[in-house]
């Protein structure tokens, strides 16, 4: 076992400079600041098209977005894996024929160093003024911080169900 652990320890790993494109410095420039942008990128009324190059400006270029859920038909967990260009060709043009609206109600955040993770709970409603959202879930957000801004690395989310309503420790006002 120490002979295993010795070999691990010795392996190196190659750090990748960040190259992304420019963004709009207000976007990138906290945690809160990308979070909001990254809500008010996707979020519009129907027939607004939505600015994709500055959602592409949030991300690192290898950045990823993965819905998780059960199959309704078989009942599996299933996920996908999309690149940011990949979510614009799949859900884009959903986003701006239908409305959507995506607003963070609630945060939990873990930092380290330049690295974050949040927990980001939303609700999603297809008019802005619409009293009660279609959908709720949480968002787990993994965010690097380097050369002077925030950069979005991967969104994994999963929709509130029957099965998984959403804890109070997860809603505004839970611990």
């Amino acid at each position: 076992m120490k002979k295993l652990f010795l070999s691990l320890t010795l392996i190196t790993c190659t750090i990748f400079q960040i190259n992304a494109q420019t963004a709009d410095p207000k976007d990138v420039e906290s945690m809160d600041a990308i979070l909001a942008a990254l809500y008010d990128v996707i979020s519009g009324p129907a027939g607004e098209k939505r600015d994709w190059e500055r959602m592409k400006s949030l991300f690192i270029p290898e950045g990823r977005l993965m819905p998780t859920g059960k199959n309704p038909q078989n009942g599996n967990v299933g996920y996908r894996v999309w690149s940011v260009q990949d979510y614009i060709d799949q859900a884009g043009t959903s986003l701006e024929q239908n409305g959507f609206f995506e607003i963070e109600v609630a945060r939990r955040v873990e930092q380290y160093g330049t690295i974050a993770h949040v927990f980001s709970t939303y609700e999603s409603r297809r008019n802005e003024d619409d009293k009660d959202p279609f959908a709720r879930g949480i968002n787990s957000i993994q965010l690097l911080q380097g050369q002077g801004r925030w950069f979005i690395v991967s969104v994994y989310w999963m929709g509130e169900n029957a099965e998984f309503p959403l804890p109070d420790k997860y809603l505004k006002g839970g611990r």
